[in-house]
């Protein structure tokens, strides 16, 4: 009977390909594998290390010609939020990081790193990879994808017809969720449709032009156009929905290595009239002379950067990408290509353009492309920042509701926490000057739970698929979620419950979502290796003594404990692990970034047999990234289970906040 299906299935894509080419189908591949991912982002490349770590039958697809995505594309400066819901094999990824660099950890890395981790996932679990495959056609049965078609264009390679029993959507696009006919939305949704505050049109200060910036060509005259990059449309209420998309960029990497550096050229088709707006925001701000006022100007190690978009004008094109999220290829591809000539244009004309000041003039030339990077793509990144696309309409829409803590879920089987984010979707004339709209920053929220539910279209309209990147949320609990470390959580979350559902032959709506955190949480990377413990200042394990308060943000998980008595009080906190700990352990002690903190921090360690006493300096504690602390190393310790060993940490008398937050006891075996 099997046999039966696997031929019907044949005959139907050698009847799809035969009106274009009959050599080409006769030549055709067929491929069946249990789990199929579409898209070999970071989340693509997590999805299918766990998928195939469950034991299934695995191919991952990939357009284009790298793993990894954005990760591997230039964004190394992590947008990380709060690293207590970077879990599992994403927390491996970062850890990966942090061992090429010395280090624990790490979130600040160069691009080829990044790709060079992602490949290691792919050979270690030996997962079959099509590059330079893109997605043609789906094949439906009822409410089951049954096949997909894929094709490599501009060649002779014959398409493929890849049957799975559960797919994986994991592109930014969610085309493979688009092609099979799931309901998904693009835009912005009305404030009122899910009782939001941030949602629509929102003209707020954030990444703004200054008052005063005129919009026409020439100076003070309505009649002579636009300055390229206006929108003629009009400014509507507040919180209004439409289908704007918030804009998109490239996360530039360039070097100051004399060594590795190729010069910023001026690029094919360059056009200085696409700068005028920047050349008159830097005339109006005569005193913003570094690169830093007009982009975020983050440091790399190997002496390169992540740049990103800041104020009025800058690697955003703004209001140019609303056709890219449903574009066909071809219209994407004209995107890509005029987005990656306006930010080497804005390179080139920030560095020669005699409008721009002599100091940002001297400056950026002393940046270029690094050769040692994207080295197939003329050292320009394969993948730019499709911040969002399109969001399906799911089995749950996360909402400001559940960013906020105002609603929490039942099913949780991942946490987000960072700022509800979006860049401008719009620049248009506000009182006759230029203003961009759309931008939202809102942070100041804890650590929130994400719905199983929210990964999974509507059973009704396909049983066998989950979206674990482009999932279901509103526009601007999108902008929370939408960060590459949760993408990568939840392509672990959508691994293992691809393989339960093959295992259990169920529909994904019906895999019983505590069974996936088991899963996570007694094997969090797939290997059985034992687990290390986090011990939280929350923790039931952890025991206080003396006057300490509690304070909210910038710490691991909700909250931290924090002392202020000017070294004039005796304090403790207590850390114990919460199982019975024998071996060998390296213990960490999370050391948050406090402007105030004390210039050193008591920390005693006992083994079970021994007291061992450290004392933190902060000077010495270097905080890297975008992150609220560090992971600070105290010793490699035999732990004895004659007496319950534990971490204390507590003041010495140094003037200043003492911060305990928590502790890692994690396993020193390799």
């Amino acid at each position: 009977m099997k046999n039966h299906k696997v031929n019907g299935i044949f005959l139907i894509f050698l009847f799809f390909l035969f009106s274009s080419s009959i050599a080409n189908a006769q030549k055709a591949k067929y491929r069946h594998v249990d789990v199929c991912v579409y898209g070999g982002t970071s989340a693509g490349v997590i999805a299918a290390y766990t998928a195939k770590k469950m034991g299934k039958t695995v191919l991952l697809i990939e357009p284009g010609g790298h793993p990894g995505g954005l990760s591997s594309g230039g964004l190394g400066f992590t947008d990380i939020g709060n690293k207590y819901v970077v879990t599992g094999l994403a927390q491996d990824f970062y850890r990966r990081i942090g061992a090429h660099y010395g280090q624990l950890e790490q979130w600040v890395f160069e691009p080829h790193v990044a790709e060079n981790i992602f490949q290691s996932y792919i050979s270690q679990a030996n997962v079959p990879v099509l590059y330079h495959y893109r997605l043609s056609n789906v094949i439906k049965k009822g409410n089951l994808i049954k096949s997909i078609i894929v094709e490599s264009p501009g060649s002779t390679v014959p398409a493929q017809l890849i049957s799975a029993k559960v797919f994986i959507d994991c592109c930014y696009e969610g085309d493979l969720m688009a092609k099979a006919r799931i309901s998904y939305t693009i835009g912005r949704e009305a404030n009122t449709t899910y009782d939001e505050t941030y949602n629509g049109v929102q003209l707020l200060d954030g990444h703004q032009f200054p008052d005063h910036i005129d919009p026409y060509r020439v100076k003070g005259d309505s009649t002579s156009g636009l300055i390229w990059g206006i929108s003629s449309s009009k400014l509507m209420p507040q919180g209004t929905g439409d289908k704007k998309v918030q804009s998109y960029n490239y996360r530039i990497c360039l070097t100051n290595n004399t060594g590795n550096r190729i010069p910023i050229s001026r690029p094919l088709g360059y056009d200085s009239t696409h700068y005028e707006l920047l050349a008159r925001l830097m005339e109006a701000q005569k005193n913003k002379l570094d690169l830093n006022d007009y982009f975020i100007w983050s440091a790399m190690p190997g002496q390169k950067t992540d740049i990103n978009n800041r104020n009025g004008f800058s690697t955003d094109m703004i209001g140019a990408n609303y056709l890219y999220p449903d574009g066909s290829y071809q219209v994407r591809n004209q995107y890509i290509n005029d987005l990656k000539l306006y930010t080497q244009g804005l390179l080139y004309f920030v560095g020669h353009d005699e409008r721009v000041p002599l100091p940002l003039r001297k400056q950026m030339l002393q940046w270029g492309y690094p050769k040692d990077e994207f080295k197939d793509n003329n050292n320009w990144s394969f993948q730019p920042y499709i911040r969002e696309a399109r969001r399906m309409i799911g089995s749950y829409v996360m909402t400001q509701a559940n960013c906020t803590g105002k609603i929490s879920v039942t099913d949780g089987i991942a946490m987000a926490a960072y700022t509800m984010d979006s860049h401008n979707c719009d620049r248009l004339i506000v009182n006759q000057m230029v203003k961009n709209e759309g931008n939202v920053e809102i942070p100041g929220f804890p650590p929130y739970p994400l719905s199983y539910r929210a990964l999974l279209p509507q059973q009704r309209e396909c049983s066998n698929l989950l979206v674990p990147v482009c999932l279901s949320a509103s526009h601007i609990a999108y902008g929370s979620i939408r960060m590459e470390p949760i993408f990568m959580v939840l392509g672990q979350v959508a691994g293992v419950a691809a393989g339960i559902a093959v295992d259990e032959k169920k529909a994904v709506q019906n895999i019983n979502y505590q069974k996936i955190n088991k899963v996570i949480k007694n094997n969090p990377l797939l290997d059985g290796r034992e687990v290390e413990q986090v011990i939280d200042n929350q923790d039931k394990n952890t025991i206080i003594k003396g006057d300490w308060a509690t304070k909210k943000g910038n710490a691991y998980g909700p909250d931290m404990l924090y002392l202020d008595s000017h070294g004039k009080s005796t304090a403790a906190v207590r850390f114990y692990p919460k199982k019975s700990t024998h071996g060998t352990f390296k213990l960490y002690s999370y050391y948050p970034a406090l402007s105030a903190g004390a210039d050193t921090t008591c920390v005693k360690i006992f083994d079970g047999l021994n007291t061992h006493l450290q004392t933190l300096i902060k000077s010495n504690i270097k905080v890297k990234g975008q992150t609220s602390g560090e992971w600070v190393f105290l010793g490699t310790f035999t732990l004895s289970t004659k007496s319950r060993p534990y971490v204390e940490i507590g003041n010495n008398g140094s003037p200043g906040i003492i911060a305990a937050d928590a502790v890692l006891f994690k396993p020193d075996k390799p």
